[in-house]
């Protein structure tokens, strides 16, 4: 029991329907100013990440492979690979039943089948591992087949490495959404992320913190073979999270950058891939960083929170506080949501909740979720 029911029912003990008015705008005041910090908190943690710089287009001078595993990919896989020069990329295809491959080569990049699953090895760091073993190149280049780039974006990043003297430059792309139920949990879910995520530190080399978005990560290849790369990783399903760790670790030089302006990503197409995506890895990732997981567990008590407040300031008829509290979560996210989108904040809040609980309990329990096909 929280401790704000815990001294309603002492403030009532006759009858436990009847709230003590200061009792309740007590507590909401503390929700509030704890929902405040945590998503000023989120916010401030996620503009930290620097932008990458943008340069002038033009052929990368560098010599440098772009790796995409892929499986099931035929709606996206022509959109990854156009993003690049024509021969630059390889299509590690992952086992796919469509036409993944052949829509691949009609796009000029060059196209592997990744080796037979092992048992206990993840798809996409199986994949990874083939390509880099597959090719040689001072700098490889990890996308996902659903992410995809402005001309600029390859010679802006492997400028941007070169001249920080970067081992691991990892990307987040903008979150493209276009179907209800993206629109609704996709900003929610970063929001709440950033609550255990700080920017800069993830930069700092003198920093433990350490983090890495898989969807876009360019590596030095002499470091990415010195710390094992993917096969090191082989069997974990936060396998990004987990090579960052080993990076910093290895006092490699880690770069974690934004790139709203030239890199895009739709991460899951439809609720059903929104449920099985975050109920695969979020509970695992916060498990992976205690430190990370008990802050974004706080904020999402103190948002939880919020309804019950709501319902409780109208039953005591403090219709001033009630307006204040009501209108919270919608200025609260609204830079994560952008213009009117924010009105579906209130809605992400317990709908989210859902998912993350049933992360929590098939991590917990050690059952498997289908991705792809595939369980994990």
């Amino acid at each position: 029991m929280l401790w704000w029911q815990q001294s309603l029912l002492e403030a009532a003990p006759g009858d436990p329907l009847m709230l003590d008015a200061e009792v309740v705008l007590m507590a909401a005041g503390v929700v509030a100013l704890g929902m405040i910090i945590a998503f000023a908190r989120s916010r401030l943690n996620y503009l930290q990440l620097p932008e990458l710089p943008r340069t002038e287009f033009r052929e990368p001078s560098q010599d440098v492979i772009v790796v995409v595993p892929a499986r099931n990919e035929e709606a996206n896989i022509a959109r990854v690979v156009s993003s690049f020069p024509a021969g630059w990329v390889l299509v590690v295809d992952d086992d796919s039943t469509d036409g993944t491959a052949m829509i691949a080569k009609q796009n000029t990049a060059e196209v592997i089948f990744a080796p037979r699953l092992q048992k206990g090895l993840m798809g996409k760091p199986n994949a990874c591992a083939a390509g880099a073993k597959a090719t040689v190149s001072d700098w490889i280049l990890f996308v996902d087949a659903d992410t995809w780039y402005a001309p600029e974006f390859l010679c802006s990043l492997l400028d941007y490495a070169e001249r920080e003297q970067a081992d691991l430059v990892s990307v987040f792309p903008r979150q493209v959404t276009r179907s209800f139920w993206e629109k609704v949990l996709m900003p929610y879910a970063f929001a709440l992320l950033f609550c255990g995520i700080n920017g800069k530190k993830m930069n700092d080399p003198q920093s433990p913190d350490a983090m890495a978005n898989g969807q876009c990560m360019l590596f030095r290849r002499k470091f990415y073979d010195f710390i094992g790369g993917h096969a090191s990783v082989a069997s974990s399903v936060i396998e990004d999270a987990e090579i960052a760790y080993r990076a910093k670790r290895h006092h490699g030089q880690v770069r974690v950058m934004r790139a709203e302006k030239m890199a895009f990503v739709r991460m899951y197409a439809g609720f059903g891939e929104i449920w099985n995506g975050f109920s695969k890895n979020s509970f695992r990732f916060l498990q992976n960083d205690r430190k990370m997981g008990v802050q974004v567990f706080l904020s999402s008590m103190f948002i939880l929170s919020w309804l019950p407040l709501m319902v409780m300031l109208a039953r005591t008829e403090q219709w001033i506080p009630l307006g204040l509290l009501g209108v919270l979560p919608t200025l609260l996210l609204a830079p994560w949501y952008g213009g009117l989108g924010s009105l579906l904040a209130p809605l992400a809040i317990y709908a989210f909740q859902l998912i993350a609980l049933n992360g929590m309990v098939t991590t917990v329990l050690g059952m498997k979720v289908k991705w792809k096909g595939r369980p994990v």
